[in-house]
């Protein structure tokens, strides 16, 4: 791997200051071998590291940047709240906007409360859902990942009768065993859990696509089913679109699918690129919120009036007419170009996309579940970052991470990504 020194050397001073040298472990690159990259800046599609090399971004900060790093219309719009002054700790007029346009644009959704990460709506939505249902047992599936709230924390059981364990140092095992482990795609797996044990289950929660084992599309039926057992169960559906919501298309995925969940988790693209997040549902369900009702969830910088107006120019932006055809357009091409490259390489693997969001698995004709994404090959994944970095083209330094398109990519951008994959799988085989 072609080395940064400025990178290098901020590494190391890091590594002394910050645990791993990170301040979000999939940063470290361990996965993918090597020392990360410094990015000093960023605009539209494009980063420069601190050495001034340039990358094409597939990464999007983890899938914020639908339209770009640095639009001009959301930078205006954080320059003019700033100048009013960065949090107040009080209500502000935007964040009533914003709850207005989600609540539009989201059916499923009555009220909304703003948050400031994907961790903290999850993790409420959930505690909100067992106040809701006075139930205690939560349903997730293996390899969806909700955030690093304890109870969230857990490796994947097998079989109704088996708990879920820590998967953490940290997380106490009797918070870990109210959660159920389920196979993604599998509805019998919900199923014979529900039969067990479901007086006693609060929620199912689920990414509906999911973008945190890799891209992972929901087979025909499988969302249908989860509402209808769940409905069955008494138990509430939750919706984790913090990666989907605006992403594929405007609302969420439950539009696309037309599914109404209980409750449903937004984060990354509903802040513009700053750290704001949401979660909302039925009114008589968010009613049991404090101050109304006995469900208590408290933030400093909730409703942070610089994140809110940067959701809101990202959402009007994605709100002009053509904007998810165009962003499927450019994951068609690419999803094209790159399987193209794998056949004319000979190198064993599949392409699985939803609209804008991709993922290359290495060694596997299929994913259709974590086991499928489990059986994949890391080592050539790590193989092929590093290739692709040389050539400017900066991925998801995972083989278990999504990459993201942005509306700032162009055809031309897609077809040098293409032509650096050629290069590059011609030495995986």
């Amino acid at each position: 791997m072609s080395r940064s020194p400025l990178s290098e050397r901020l590494f190391e001073r890091a590594a002394t200051l910050i645990p791993g040298g990170v301040n979000s472990p999939v940063r470290a690159w361990k996965a993918v071998g090597g020392r990360p990259v410094f990015i000093q800046r960023a605009r539209g599609c494009t980063l420069w590291d601190v050495d001034g090399r340039e990358y094409l971004d597939y990464v999007g900060s983890w899938g914020p940047m639908i339209l770009g790093h640095a639009h001009p219309k959301v930078l205006t719009a954080i320059q003019q709240a700033l100048r009013d002054g960065t949090s107040f700790g009080a209500p502000t007029p935007r964040e009533v906007e914003l709850a207005a346009l989600l609540t539009d644009a989201i059916p499923s959704v009555e009220m909304v409360r703003l948050v400031s990460s994907g961790t903290e709506a999850a993790m409420t939505a959930i505690r909100l859902a067992r106040g809701y249902t006075k139930r205690t047992k939560l349903i997730k599936f293996d390899g969806c990942y909700h955030g690093h709230a304890d109870s969230l924390l857990v490796r994947a059981g097998s079989g109704a009768a088996t708990f879920g364990v820590p998967d953490s140092l940290g997380v106490p095992e009797a918070l870990a065993s109210q959660t159920l482990v389920a196979s993604f795609n599998d509805l019998r797996s919900v199923e014979r859990y529900l039969q067990a044990d479901g007086p006693h289950i609060a929620a199912v929660i689920v990414e509906p696509v999911v973008g945190n084992m890799g891209v992972i599309l929901p087979a025909p039926g499988f969302l249908e089913g989860l509402r209808e057992l769940t409905r069955q169960a008494g138990a509430l559906l939750i919706f984790d679109e913090v990666i989907t919501g605006f992403r594929l298309e405007y609302g969420g995925v439950q539009g696309r699918y037309g599914i109404s969940p209980d409750l449903t988790v937004l984060g990354k693209i509903v802040g513009g690129g700053l750290p704001l997040a949401a979660f909302g549902g039925a009114r008589a369900i968010m009613e049991q919120l404090a101050p109304l009702g006995p469900v208590y969830q408290a933030g400093t910088l909730s409703g942070n009036p610089l994140a809110v107006a940067a959701g809101l120019e990202t959402l009007a932006a994605l709100k002009e007419s053509g904007t998810y055809e165009r962003l499927d357009a450019l994951g068609a091409q690419l999803e094209a170009g790159l399987r193209d490259a794998l056949g004319r390489a000979g190198v064993p693997g599949c392409i699985n996309r939803a609209g804008s969001m991709w993922t290359i698995f290495f060694g596997a004709s299929a994913v259709r579940d974590a086991a499928d994404a489990r059986r994949c090959d890391p080592e050539r994944y790590a193989r092929w970052f590093v290739g692709m970095l040389e050539r400017g083209i900066y991925l998801p330094p995972s083989q278990f991470e999504a990459a993201f398109i942005s509306l700032a990519h162009a055809e031309a951008d897609i077809e040098t990504t293409v032509s650096a994959a050629r290069e590059v799988l011609a030495g995986l085989v």
